[in-house]
């Protein structure tokens, strides 16, 4: 399983994602354009010093994320996209989840492009809200999934009693830009 962010804007939602990733061990995938810098010091700081732990991977387009996502995978990028959107589709909580499937979200004020929602149009899901709520921040909406998401696969979640130990480069100040794995096609 993975978490995908298109186009993300703000860059502490995309840190708070990073977070979550190295949290549960997931690749982070970013498709550009991004609404930031990999440098932006809020990304880092939404990160705090867990960007050792995340498995960054950016993507020049949905087209290059598209051929990342299908070398070696068992079934088809199609059969394994779940577009999360405030319009429409199964809700979070009535939707089944495969071991390997990819978590995809859309940019904070746009969401997810047009064209990749009609491709994939019953692959979408929504997290249920009051009708007069437009929408969910983004870093709560890939948080709530990812943890939805795993459960529902069957996936077992990190055991943890709440104990605590530094990643051994917790104290090197590790910058999201030098996690990144570029795939441009």
């Amino acid at each position: 399983m993975e978490i995908v962010l298109v186009h993300p804007e703000i860059p502490h939602n995309t840190g708070c994602a990073a977070r979550l990733a190295a949290a549960l061990g997931l690749r982070l995938g970013l498709v550009e354009p991004l609404g930031f810098s990999l440098e932006d010091r809020y990304l880092k700081r939404a990160g705090l010093d867990y960007w050792p732990l995340v498995d960054l991977v950016v993507h020049a387009n949905w087209p290059a994320a598209v051929a990342h996502f299908e070398r070696g995978a068992a079934r088809p990028v199609a059969e394994r996209v779940r577009l999360f959107s405030a319009r429409g589709g199964t809700s979070l909580f009535a939707t089944h989840f495969a071991p390997d499937d990819l978590l995809v979200f859309g940019g904070e004020s746009a969401g997810l492009p047009a064209e990749l929602v009609s491709a994939h149009a019953a692959r979408r899901v929504y997290v249920p809200i009051r009708r007069q709520v437009r929408s969910l921040n983004l870093a709560n909406v890939v948080c709530l999934a990812t943890y939805t998401a795993l459960v529902s696969a069957g996936l077992e979640l990190p055991d943890n009693d709440g104990t605590y130990e530094a990643h051994p480069a917790a104290r090197d100040d590790v910058r999201p830009h030098e996690r990144v794995s570029r795939v441009d096609a």
